[in-house]
């Protein structure tokens, strides 16, 4: 025998709040056309939605290398680190600049993202971008720690243009993955798989006739 609840009856159900949701799911839908400078396999620029997801399943996998973390909170930060770009896009690592004032307007614009979701909600996600734009705890930490790797990833299986400088890789987003030994050792790996990439981009030796 089953027992109904209050949520089994459709006149307790909150239409406002499902309808803020849906505005805000088909709002934060623009973060698939958002481009960024990283290449897919096939050439294709790679979205931010799908560095997002990238992100998301590299915490997935080393989730249970982590002990002491809350990954769930750990994903949530991933999820919604970038989400304030599907309104005023990706600035590439090396156009970013001191004093450009780029987080307060993407801080600006995951508010105005945000709008249409119930203030609770709304302050929930904003809580979360700030902790990851703040950097004040080991998730957020974290995150950006798994952010830069999977930029660096995504650098190495793309189909870059001729003349793609993979040696960026090998200074980029160190200060972050040096955060945790996981991440950091991660780094190597990856370091070693950039090296590799380097080697065969030199020439081959001229040999004597």
């Amino acid at each position: 025998m089953t027992h109904k609840t209050d949520s089994d009856d459709p006149a307790t159900i909150d239409h406002g709040r499902l309808s803020g949701i849906l505005a805000f799911l088909q709002a934060a839908e623009q973060l698939k056309d958002t481009l960024r400078s990283g290449r897919t396999r096939t050439g294709r620029a790679e979205s931010t939605a799908e560095h997002s997801w990238g992100l998301c399943l590299l915490v997935v996998l080393f989730g249970r290398d982590l002990p002491g973390i809350d990954v769930e909170k750990l994903l949530k930060l991933c999820v919604v680190h970038d989400l304030g770009e599907a309104i005023s896009g990706d600035v590439p690592a090396p156009a970013q600049k001191s004093g450009d004032r780029r987080r307060e307007r993407e801080r600006r614009d995951f508010q105005s993202l945000c709008a249409p979701l119930p203030s609770a909600l709304a302050g929930d996600l904003l809580s979360l971008w700030d902790e990851y734009a703040e950097g004040r705890t080991e998730e957020a930490r974290l995150a950006k720690a798994f952010d830069k790797l999977e930029t660096m990833l995504q650098h190495l299986v793309g189909k870059n243009p001729p003349d793609f400088d993979f040696s960026f890789n090998l200074a980029y987003g160190r200060r972050e993955t040096d955060f945790h030994p996981l991440t950091r050792a991660l780094r190597e790996k990856v370091d070693e798989l950039t090296r590799a990439r380097l080697d065969e981009r030199r020439p081959t030796p001229a040999r004597g006739g």
